[in-house]
């Protein structure tokens, strides 16, 4: 007898039995299982008796919801109140008009503001009530840059085709520049400007001045082929007219400074690339942006000295990611500095990177290095061209994505 023959009864026994089980299985999740499905519970979540996740411990989120979404009433959490005045908190930000804005900046009297609205071609001023008011009938088109002298009475028009003028508001008459003439500063008097005349033969580029009305031009630095690295910047104490940058290696460049007689003054080495300056208010100090390899390519702050034999002296760094552009001096020991909430890689290297990103606003002691929060916007603005009123009252800015004018109490 073979080994099937002998078990042959007990091979029946057991299929039976698992046709029993397979059948019985069947019947009880076709008429018996319930088919409601048990929630998620996420680690970490802790659950009601119903089984339902609650909320884990913290500060919470503030989420928008649609009418239909919003909870009972009494139930909703009131959402933190922006602060009328910057006291390190959400401050409220006022918007001042909703037109893209050029050449944004503070009247003679401290007061009110001026601009060239790029919609319609037209200057106007926004007056201590907030209106906006025409400084006068005339229409500048297509204008792309403007240069204010220090009483706020004339203006350097840039236009798309490299076509150049100055208009004088007060006596409303214009004078045509060279259309090779660039990147204008005007002398703290007001009465000359610096510019790049940029001719076709790199032997015929200088960094030059002239009068306000463009007359009696005077060469005072060849240029060459340096176009890039030639900053024309007028110090507030007449003292320099420009700097010039020269690479040291890849992170370091040496900072150069022109006057106009041809003076032999300090120069200084800075770490990094992509040289940003803002003067002190007497031009004594030179806050100014770099980005390095040693920063992952990220803009930061530095302040030196910047006048006589003290150029380069006490250069310390100011331990903030963003770039001098975007500060203003309070006086000559304080500035505020409109500072990205987060900065990717290689930002220093390719700006536009932040051109979407909120910005958070600090004020330094530009002697101490001591920094600190003074107002978060309530809304998610990126800053640009920050000025400060005369009595320090004020706060104004660009948004750089809108182009509008925005104001913040600082008193």
């Amino acid at each position: 007898m073979n080994f099937f023959a002998k078990y042959k009864k007990i091979f029946i026994i057991i299929i039976f039995l698992v046709f029993i089980l397979l059948v019985s299985y069947l019947i009880y999740i076709t008429f018996f299982k319930s088919t409601a499905v048990m929630p998620v519970v996420q680690p970490g979540a802790t659950t009601t008796p119903l089984g339902l996740p609650t909320s884990p411990t913290g500060p919470g989120q503030i989420v928008a919801t649609t009418p239909a979404e919003k909870l009972p009433t009494g139930t909703e959490q009131p959402a933190t109140p922006a602060d009328e005045i910057a006291a390190g908190r959400l401050t409220k930000t006022t918007s001042l008009n909703s037109t893209p804005s050029l050449g944004v900046t503070l009247d003679i009297d401290g007061k009110e503001l001026r601009y060239y609205n790029s919609i319609d071609g037209i200057f106007y001023r926004i007056t201590s009530e907030g209106q906006a008011e025409p400084l006068n009938d005339k229409t500048f088109y297509n204008v792309s840059k403007v240069t204010w002298s220090p009483d706020k009475n004339k203006a350097i028009l840039e236009y798309p085709d490299d076509s150049n003028i100055i208009y004088d508001f007060q006596k409303k008459q214009q004078t045509t520049l060279p259309k090779h003439w660039k990147e204008f500063a005007y002398a703290p008097s007001g009465n000359q400007i610096v510019m790049k005349s940029i001719g076709l033969d790199p032997s015929n580029r200088w960094l030059a001045i002239s009068n306000d009305d463009g007359s009696q031009t005077q060469p005072i630095e060849e240029i060459g082929e340096n176009e890039a690295t030639v900053f024309p910047s007028w110090s507030p104490n007449g003292q320099t007219i420009a700097m010039y940058t020269k690479g040291v290696d890849f992170n370091r460049q040496e900072i150069f400074f022109v006057g106009l007689h041809d003076e032999n003054f300090k120069s200084m080495v800075i770490e990094g690339r992509d040289f940003r300056s803002a003067w002190s208010p007497n031009g004594d100090r030179l806050l100014y942006s770099v980005y390095s390899s040693d920063n992952d390519l990220k803009p930061m702050l530095w302040i030196s000295g910047a006048q006589g034999d003290n150029i380069g002296a006490n250069r310390k760094s100011l331990g903030l990611e963003t770039w001098a552009d975007k500060c203003v001096f309070v006086d000559s020991q304080n500035a505020i500095c409109a500072v990205p909430t987060s900065l990717e890689k290689g930002a220093g290297l390719f700006p536009e990177m932040a051109q979407n990103t909120p910005d958070i606003l600090y004020q330094i002691d530009t002697y101490t290095g001591l920094k600190k929060i003074i107002a978060t916007p309530d809304s998610n603005l990126t800053m640009s061209n920050l000025i400060i009123s005369n009595d320090k009252k004020y706060l104004y800015f660009v948004d750089s994505l809108t182009q509008s004018i925005h104001k913040i109490n600082l008193k």
